[in-house]
């Protein structure tokens, strides 16, 4: 009771401090106000570990097991012209070094995320004589640059809409007040609620109503860093035929992604069981390869109609994801969803299990230097693998700091060596690598003592470098 008490008393307190706050929606300090008193209710439901299941092929379906799209134009037109593509662009290339949306970084032959994303749609549009429209959910950190960047398109055969995710200001843990109504001013005193904000920031701003208008059924949702998350006809023609309103894409986990969220079944209905779910004591199992073999791509399908049901009868209730942060020396909390925890409000919801070619992402200038290089071409704006690489699996990189920035990066490959034939690659130090080199099998290069430069033409197979004498 006493708790209860005392976060009735949070929210009394909290109520008009936020409605005084006029940089936001009357619809922002609603879906605000309705995320703290769920959080603070504490009606997080933990999770029976007894009660989880490993999901049948009904509800993770095999990708091989989909039966093929159409072959007829038409019909491929008309399947196409019920789909909408959004892009998550609420992410700053801070982690890179960059500023500015991280959409804009270039990923390959000078075209950056955003420009492989039109690309691929626009020869979509273009093959099939359709309309899929890209919508792009910013954030109120990369809105206004997208802005300017959209405008670059503004003569290609694809609509481009723009809309923002809700912003939400963050709570200072010693009173639990807003951090803006402190006083603190400009961005620092807000923050974008996570991804599964995706459903009610597309019915506030006015774009669900207007793609349903069109005809319109449903919407890929993806993060906009994921290269391998393009358009997939076989899974929209399931979804279509099926009447699924929810999809996720899964894929085999490998070592690299123990962290990511994994689908069970859980008293009868398909779930997404993150690790922040799962009880310490079953931490590890969690992490393990062999009880749970898939994970979240966050690559989406979800029916329209289903989000505005769902969104305008307030029963998308994710998991909420506390996340704290310090702004200078202050203590606060923000509060996030993500759009993959939404699959349980769904009827008939499925996971599909793709093909690890779907989950591409770049998330730091290891991944870039695995996209330049020539393991991948690019053709009409999709990035496709090398077919003489015979492990299906990317060789692992680590890079030291020095290359953490994709200015430094990119200033310490004269060209992005050859890695085909890459198992695994470890860099540290103050090395630099000159043009034309090839890397095979197990690599290491350590520069122990000052500089290390990687002559041109190089060739190192499964050798540990530590300085000039052992090249």
């Amino acid at each position: 009771m006493a708790a209860a008490v005392a976060s009735d008393a949070k929210l009394d307190k909290l109520r008009p401090a936020v409605a005084s706050l006029d940089q936001i929606s009357e619809n922002e300090k609603t879906g605000f106000i309705n995320l703290v008193s769920r959080y603070l209710s504490g009606e997080a439901e933990q999770i029976e570990w007894s009660k989880i299941q490993t999901p049948t092929d009904e509800v993770v379906v095999p990708y091989d097991t989909l039966a093929p799209a159409p072959e007829d134009l038409e019909a491929t037109k008309k399947l196409l012209d019920k789909l909408v593509v959004l892009k998550l662009n609420g992410g700053l290339g801070t982690t890179m070094g960059c500023t500015g949306p991280k959409s804009v970084i270039e990923v390959r032959n000078g075209f950056t995320f955003l420009d492989l994303i039109v690309i691929q749609i626009e020869s979509l549009n273009k093959k099939y004589g359709c309309n899929v429209p890209l919508l792009l959910m910013n954030s109120f950190n990369t809105h206004e640059d997208t802005q300017k960047i959209v405008e670059k398109y503004s003569n290609s055969n694809i609509e481009i809409h723009t809309f923002n995710q809700s912003q939400y200001p963050r709570i200072v843990v010693e009173d639990f007040s807003p951090l803006p109504s402190k006083g603190v001013a400009g961005k620092d005193g807000w923050y974008p609620p996570g991804h599964g904000d995706v459903f009610p920031a597309l019915t506030n701003s006015g774009k669900l109503d207007a793609m349903l208008s069109k005809g319109k059924e449903y919407v890929f949702v993806a993060n906009s860093d994921n290269l391998g998350a393009v358009v997939d006809l076989k899974i929209l023609n399931h979804l279509i035929n099926n009447q699924n309103e929810y999809c996720m894409e899964v894929t085999p986990k490998t070592l690299a992604d123990v962290k990511g969220g994994t689908l069970i079944s859980y008293e009868g209905r398909v779930q997404l069981l993150e690790i922040a779910q799962v009880p310490d004591e079953h931490v590890s199992e969690f992490k393990s390869i062999e009880k749970f073999k898939i994970f979240n791509t966050n690559n989406l399908w979800v029916n329209l109609k289903a989000i505005k049901r769902l969104v305008e009868a307030d029963a998308l209730k994710m998991e909420i994801i506390p996340n704290p942060k310090e702004v200078d020396g202050i203590k606060v909390l923000q509060l996030e969803t993500a759009a993959g925890a939404a699959i349980r409000f769904f009827d008939n919801a499925i996971g599909v299990n793709v093909p690890r070619s779907r989950f591409l992402p770049v998330k730091a200038t290891s991944d870039l230097l695995l996209v330049q290089s020539d393991l991948y071409t690019l053709v009409d704006g999709f990035v496709l693998r090398n077919p003489a690489r015979t492990n299906p699996a990317n060789p692992s990189i680590e890079l030291g700091p020095e290359f953490k920035k994709v200015g430094n990066f990119l200033n310490r490959f004269k060209s992005i060596p050859s890695i085909v034939e890459l198992d695994s690659l470890k860099v540290s130090g103050d090395v630099w690598f000159g043009a034309g080199i090839v890397l095979k099998g197990k690599v290491t290069i350590t520069a122990k003592a000052g500089k290390l430069e990687i002559p041109d033409g190089a060739v190192i197979e499964n050798k540990d470098i530590n300085g000039p004498e052992d090249l």
